[in-house]
């Protein structure tokens, strides 16, 4: 509405400058010149034709004036003008909507609730996010529910997409086992090979051996005692991924087929596919062994069995909220003073209350 008063009152100052009737070609010219000159600071603020709204009301009301054979002093074609003038008069005959008539929508506390149900229960249709709400006080019709969910984009429940890949997985992780070598070498550069088990859901690494010779008897031997430890799980292990290496041999699979675990084997040269694995081998070797001369196999082990006891025990993951794989063993909060314990000789900081 303030643009058309705007075009009226510009058109008929033009129409003044043109002696009150039509223009003739001394107020013809004038106009013209007006319309060279605006255009001159139009191309000097520097970009291609930046237009603005008080520059098409201008252009708009100046070509209403002048005859068509002058059009071609502004800087669009006539289409544009004439668009620009349907435009402005589109404009002047809009009158204000009325209010809709009917229930108001859904705002506020209300629709976020309904959003966020329905967000994390794909498979719950109107009727039981309604029975939901119900029960949490809040009373909302199902076409209600459905004419807010629609406008969200969220689509019935039957259609409507399931977990994400990250829910998926979580949920599968429970029973998910990975395990993988990594090399240490010693003061004397003697290699020595480091086996562990690493349960996907809660971070926890077993540690199953280190062996300067790795054989297949050996590294079977190895699987066998932690079947022992996993019997104690109250969720069993479904799965075991393992890369392509020589030294996992088939007695090493067979020991887990026989507790009814399905081995997975990774794609050749593919780190990524056991990333939980190799995230380990990196968080072990930046936080212990990078900074420690390592003299034997015995050394070896004591070392890795330290910082397993604060890698499951005391260390917060990111993945798990910043909780530790072994729940309620970290934790220890209390009004007491902060103290710290030391672990491999100080290389690692744990922190505890006491009663004071």
């Amino acid at each position: 509405m303030l643009l058309s008063l705007v075009y009226f009152a510009v058109r008929r100052l033009l129409r003044l400058l043109a002696g009150g009737g039509k223009p003739d070609d001394a107020a013809a010219r004038e106009i013209e010149i007006l319309v060279l000159r605006h255009q001159l600071r139009v191309l000097a603020r520097g970009k291609r034709m930046p237009l603005r709204h008080r520059d098409r009301v201008l252009l708009a009301a100046a070509s209403g004036l002048l005859g068509r054979e002058r059009w071609r002093s502004f800087p669009v074609s006539p289409q544009t003008l004439l668009r620009w003038h349907r435009e402005l008069v589109r404009r002047k005959w809009t009158y204000r909507r009325r209010r809709r008539a009917g229930r108001p929508r859904i705002g506020g506390e209300t629709a976020a609730l309904i959003l966020r149900l329905a967000k994390e229960n794909p498979r719950w249709g109107y009727r039981r996010i309604q029975g939901e709400l119900r029960k949490l006080g809040v009373t909302v019709s199902a076409t209600a529910i459905r004419s807010l969910l629609r406008r969200r984009g969220f689509e019935p429940a039957p259609r409507r997409e399931g977990p994400s890949w990250r829910e998926f997985l979580a949920c599968q992780a429970s029973g998910i086992l990975a395990c993988d070598f990594f090399t240490v070498e010693t003061i004397w550069l003697r290699t020595l090979y480091v086996l562990f088990f690493i349960e996907l859901s809660t971070r926890r690494v077993h540690l199953a051996g280190v062996s300067a010779h790795p054989c297949s008897s050996w590294v079977t031997q190895q699987a066998r005692n932690l079947c022992f430890e996993l019997d104690a799980r109250e969720t069993p292990v479904r799965f075991l991924i393992r890369d392509r290496d020589a030294k996992f041999s088939g007695p090493f699979d067979e020991v887990f087929r026989t507790e009814g675990v399905r081995v997975i084997r990774t794609p050749i040269r593919s780190p990524k596919a056991n990333a939980f694995a190799e995230r380990f081998v990196k968080t072990a070797r930046r936080e212990c062994l990078d900074h420690l001369l390592i003299f034997g196999q015995r050394h070896l082990q004591w070392v890795l069995r330290e910082y397993m006891r604060h890698y499951n025990a005391e260390r917060p993951h990111r993945g798990l909220a910043l909780e530790t794989p072994e729940p309620g063993a970290a934790l220890r909060r209390g009004d007491g003073t902060v103290v710290r314990v030391d672990r491999l000789g100080g290389l690692i900081h744990e922190y505890r209350r006491i009663a004071a």
